[in-house]
C-alpha cells in the first residue's frame, strides 16, 4: 500500500458516492509533524472522507474483525492503509506499538475514540459519544517529537441510512465482541452532504510527558481526552445547525 494510491482510492470511492464534501479550517492542519488526527464516527465513510479532506493518507487504527472478513480485509488494511486491532485482551497495546512506528515516520495516525458503539447502533449525525482514552495514553507515552494531537468534526448534513450485516455474523470474525454478539443489522450511513471541520491542534509538549507520573497521569489523561472531546462537540455543533 502506498500513500498516493490510499489518497487515490479515498478520493475515488467519495466521488463514487456523489458525496458533496465542505471543509473548514484548512489552515489548522500542521505542517511537517506527527500528527494524531481524531474525530467522531458514525459511518464507514469516515476514514474516506478524512483522507480527502486533509488530502492526506491516514493509517487509521481499526476493530479487529476487518483484518479477518475476506474481501473487506483486502480492502480496508491493503488498499486504505488501516491497522486492525488484536483481540480484545491485547487491544490497547497492538494500538501503542503500531501507532508509535507509524507517527516516529510522521505518517498520519487516526483515531475514533468513541469505539465501536456509534458504528453498530443508530444515531443521530450531531450524537457524541464519550471517548476512550486510549489515544490520550498513546499521545502522552509515545517516543515521537513534535506530536500534535487534530481533532475533527464530521457533521452529516444529508444521509443516506440502510442495513448491512447482521451483528451476529460479525462475531463469527470477532468473538471477543459482545456488541456483535445482539440481534439487528449493523447501520449502513451514506453520506449525501458532509462538512468537515478541523479543530485547533493540541501540541504534547515536554510538560505534558513529566505529569505523566504517578497520580498525575490520570489528571493529564482526563484533561487532554476532555479537550478533543469539547473541541470536536463544539465542531459539531456548528456544522450541523
Amino acid at each position: 500500500m502506498s500513500g498516493n494510491s490510499a489518497l487515490e482510492i479515498s478520493r475515488a470511492l467519495v466521488a463514487a458516492f456523489s458525496t458533496q464534501m465542505f471543509r473548514y479550517y484548512q489552515d489548522r492542519i500542521p505542517q511537517d509533524a506527527s500528527v494524531l488526527v481524531v474525530s467522531n464516527h458514525r459511518s464507514f465513510m469516515d476514514a474516506l472522507i478524512l483522507m480527502a479532506a486533509l488530502s492526506s493518507p491516514i493509517r487509521f487504527a481499526c476493530h479487529h474483525y476487518m483484518g479477518q472478513v475476506p474481501v473487506m480485509r483486502e480492502i480496508v488494511t491493503g488498499q486504505l492503509g488501516c491497522f486492525p486491532l488484536e483481540e480484545h485482551q491485547n487491544r490497547l497495546q497492538s494500538f501503542f506499538s503500531q501507532s508509535q512506528v507509524l507517527l516516529q515516520s510522521k505518517q498520519m495516525v487516526g483515531v475514533f475514540p468513541e469505539g465501536t458503539e456509534p458504528m453498530v447502533k443508530f444515531t443521530q449525525p450531531n450524537h457524541l459519544g464519550e471517548f476512550h482514552r486510549g489515544f490520550a495514553h498513546l499521545a502522552l507515552r509515545a517516543d515521537v517529537q513534535d506530536l500534535a494531537i487534530l481533532p475533527i468534526a464530521i457533521a452529516s448534513l444529508e444521509e443516506v441510512n440502510t442495513n448491512g450485516l447482521p451483528l451476529r455474523l460479525l462475531s463469527l470474525f470477532d468473538p471477543s465482541e459482545p456488541l456483535f454478539n445482539q440481534g439487528g443489522w449493523h447501520p449502513v450511513v451514506i453520506y449525501r452532504r458532509v462538512a468537515v471541520l478541523i479543530g485547533r491542534p493540541y501540541w504534547i509538549t515536554p510538560q505534558h510527558h513529566q505529569k505523566y507520573h504517578g497520580k498525575q497521569a490520570r489528571t493529564v489523561v482526563a484533561e487532554l481526552t476532555e479537550h478533543c472531546q469539547g473541541e470536536i462537540s463544539n465542531l459539531l455543533r456548528q456544522g450541523c445547525y
